[in-house]
């Protein structure tokens, strides 16, 4: 039943928009709005978690966002970011270890 519920919510989020609106939106404005409608919400949700995830707290965290920032700025590829962003959480970790 519950895999039914779920199923049906899903549906419905995804088909409404496209019953409701059947004419393309003209407004550039709302187009812009909802060009980065999904970069917010990804944003929103990831955002606490970079900085509460890593177990030394949020110094590594901070370290690992500042570098993925840097690294993104300066147009490395997504994976590059990413390793990047681990690789200073992981030796801001390891240099806390030692300190505490």
């Amino acid at each position: 039943m519950y895999i039914f519920v779920m199923a049906a919510v899903t549906y419905l989020i995804r088909m409404l928009p496209l019953v409701l609106f059947k004419k393309e939106i003209t407004s550039p404005f709302l187009k812009s709005f909802l060009y980065y409608v999904p970069y917010a919400c990804l944003a929103a949700m990831t955002f606490p978690a970079i900085l509460t995830a890593p177990s030394s707290g949020m110094a590594a965290g901070a370290a690992g966002l500042i570098a993925a920032l840097i690294a993104a700025y300066k147009e490395r590829s997504l994976l590059t970011v990413a390793l990047i962003a681990c690789g200073a959480v992981f030796v801001v970790e390891r240099v806390l270890e030692y300190i505490i």
